[in-house]
């Protein structure tokens, strides 16, 4: 009896003293679904008449607001200016939060709490630069000191530059802060850090470079500022992996010279040490590669032509000697860039694809890769820069080789090569929409028996807040060339290795599934290797909600979308195969075994680690599904070079 009497009296003081008060409720001051402002005023031209329902004429997706409704003051482009004022409310919780976004011009592009007609907080958008991300993302002010008084809020857009204009969303009262804490002090766990995707330990990364095996190790080399967190000084960095999922960062390889930057290129494997090269007494062959000097891009260049140049080592890629005749192809046009380097057996040539200008590319051929011949040149509009060049077995069809040549987009040919003319067989065509693909480049010198194409492209214009690193690389993929109805075309599916980061999968089999239905709500996670087959039936749509973005597939338009961008795709036996890809800050989306590739960056909530099927218009039969969580690729005994 003592013991209960006790407990009633922990009870009373608990509630008298609030330890014990029920949670209030959140107020929403205006989510922005309505047709028009309702009793918001609105100056100006730059916040049209009503909410806007996402992007508008000329502007990048616009992600991260809640519903079908936001303020984006884009309306008319940058140039337009306005205010948009609440009506007058109470302030009775201890946060004032709000989805944000847009440009970085505090005092002109934001968003204000007015208290008694002055700005008593202020907040601007988070883009300051081109590029960028047209994301909103919760901030919150404490406004527990102004609790009681009467505020309003303005919104605010005077800008008429780069990233003139704001995006808000959800201006709610609460007494919880929705932002969530952003981590940056241990190196590769930092919040927005890729768990199986490669960064740079810190600092700016962008195309890939380089990519050659030899000795059980693949290459990365990639562009690379090791002094700054955006682009410039470009550099070669350097990692290697024997297995393409785990990397290592090397010191940098290629640093800049009173030739230029290093801007992009291609490594190979001198095997019949044609350049001379290999160690005196040596059986191993050099490796060596073909880079640009992008003169004039530092002041130890000022005046020198954009060239291509080439360097060797003895040692395994450990260590590089830019060649003392440098360089080794003269300025051609323009800022002509980014050689990419194949050998070809039936002439014992080495052969180059070079970029020259605007859409223009050629061909060139050298005996030895120190003396080289122009042999083709070749426009191909709708592409520029970063060519690769290769040939491909048409899968099914052993002895039936073609060359695929592709562009910085992804963007390639296909055709026929006699080692002095590529004649394209095929029009120009996409395998990868995602908005997050560019710079592409495959590895050189795969042992026979192993007799992939491994494909890596930059990631570029993610964003990474607050992060230590900027830019990150694809997960690797298998190239394969297969005949459709269509014609020849590239397939894109990821490397088997990446089932050595699988931990315990969950499947799901022959289930017949209704809008609303998720046997996934109890899974939670941010890194997955989802694989899943669908049979539309009468649903419209079908596919998945992985951190709350939808991969969804179409089934009238026979297209599948992400994040914004979209792919032709048809169903194929009236079925379709999913594979999705999720990192911390990317979704790689693969459509029947590859036939099509969604590669994109996104930013999610970090506590938002949902999994749902999306399926509208009726049942579907979800044939076979299985989520697999991934283990992170970075160890936590070494954690590379600092």
């Amino acid at each position: 009896m003592v013991k209960r009497t006790g407990l009633l009296f922990a009870f009373l003081v608990m509630v008298s003293t609030g330890a014990y008060a029920q949670k209030r409720s959140d107020i929403v001051v205006e989510d922005f679904e309505g047709t028009d402002y309702g009793g918001w005023t609105a100056t100006g031209t730059a916040f049209g008449s009503g909410p806007a329902q996402g992007v508008l004429p000329g502007q990048m997706a616009v992600t991260g607001f809640h519903g079908h409704g936001l303020v984006n003051s884009f309306n008319g482009g940058d140039g337009s200016t306005g205010t948009l004022t609440s009506p007058e409310f109470k302030i009775e919780r201890k946060f004032l939060a709000f989805l944000i976004g847009g440009g970085r011009h505090p005092g002109t592009t934001c968003i204000n709490l007015l208290v008694e007609g002055k700005v008593a907080r202020t907040i601007s958008g988070p883009n300051d630069r081109p590029g960028g991300s047209e994301r909103l993302d919760w901030r919150a002010w404490d406004v527990s000191d102004l609790d009681g008084q009467m505020a309003r809020i303005e919104i605010v857009d005077r800008e008429t530059g780069g990233w003139g204009h704001i995006n808000v969303d959800d201006i709610t009262q609460t007494d919880e802060n929705p932002v969530e804490e952003i981590k940056t002090s241990t190196l590769y766990a930092e919040t927005y850090r890729p768990q199986f995707h490669f960064t740079s330990n810190k600092n700016w990364l962008n195309d890939p470079n380089g990519l050659v095996f030899f000795k059980g190790e693949y290459h990365l080399f990639f562009q690379h500022n090791p002094a700054g967190i955006d682009w410039g000084n470009m550099t070669w960095g350097h990692a290697v992996s024997n297995d393409l999922m785990h990397w290592k960062q090397l010191p940098n390889a290629l640093t800049p010279d009173a030739l230029g930057t290093m801007f992009s290129g291609s490594a190979v494997v001198d095997w019949h040490n044609t350049s001379g090269f290999q160690a005196a007494g040596s059986k191993t062959p050099p490796l060596v590669a073909i880079y640009t000097a992008a003169g004039g891009t530092s002041p130890e260049s000022k005046g020198q032509p954009f060239t291509q140049c080439i360097a060797y080592s003895n040692d395994e890629g450990r260590t590089w000697t830019k060649y003392a005749s440098n360089p080794v192809v003269k300025h051609v046009a323009g800022e002509n860039r980014d050689p990419k380097v194949i050998w070809f057996a039936p002439t014992k040539s080495w052969i180059m694809a070079l970029y020259l200008d605007g859409a223009q590319f050629a061909f060139y051929s050298s005996p030895n890769l120190k003396e080289w011949t122009q042999i083709q040149k070749m426009d191909v509009p709708g592409t520029s820069e970063c060519p690769d060049f290769f040939p491909l077995t048409v899968s099914g069809r052993p002895g039936i080789e073609k060359w695929v040549w592709t562009a910085a987009n992804g963007h390639y040919l296909v055709g026929a090569f006699d080692g002095h003319k590529f004649t394209p067989e095929t029009d120009l065509r996409q395998v990868d929409f995602g908005g997050n693909y560019y710079a592409v480049q495959s590895y050189s010198d795969i042992p026979e028996k192993d007799g992939r194409r491994i494909q890596i492209a930059w990631m570029t214009g993610g964003s990474y807040p607050q992060m230590p690193f900027n830019q990150q690389m694809s997960i690797p993929c298998t190239l394969t060339l297969r005949e459709t109805a269509d014609g020849l075309r590239l397939f894109r599916e990821p490397v088997a290795e990446i089932s050595k980061l699988h931990a315990a999968s969950r499947t799901w089999n022959n289930q017949t599934v209704s809008p609303g239905d998720n046997p996934l709500h109890d899974l939670k996670g941010d890194l997955w290797d989802i694989q899943a087959e669908f049979e539309p039936g009468a649903a419209t749509q079908v596919g998945l909600t992985v951190r709350g973005e939808a991969i969804v597939y179409d089934v009238a338009k026979k297209t599948l979308t992400c994040l914004g961008h979209t792919a032709p795709l048809e169903l194929e036996g009236g079925k379709l195969k999913l594979r999705i890809l999720a990192d911390r800050t990317t979704l790689e989306v693969f459509g029947n075994a590859g036939r099509v590739s969604l590669t994109s960056c996104f930013l999610p909530r970090p506590k938002d680690q949902s999994l749902a099927l999306h399926i509208e218009g009726g049942k579907a039969k979800l044939l076979h599904l299985t989520a697999t969580p991934l283990r992170s690729i970075w160890p936590t005994a070494d954690l590379g070079t600092k």
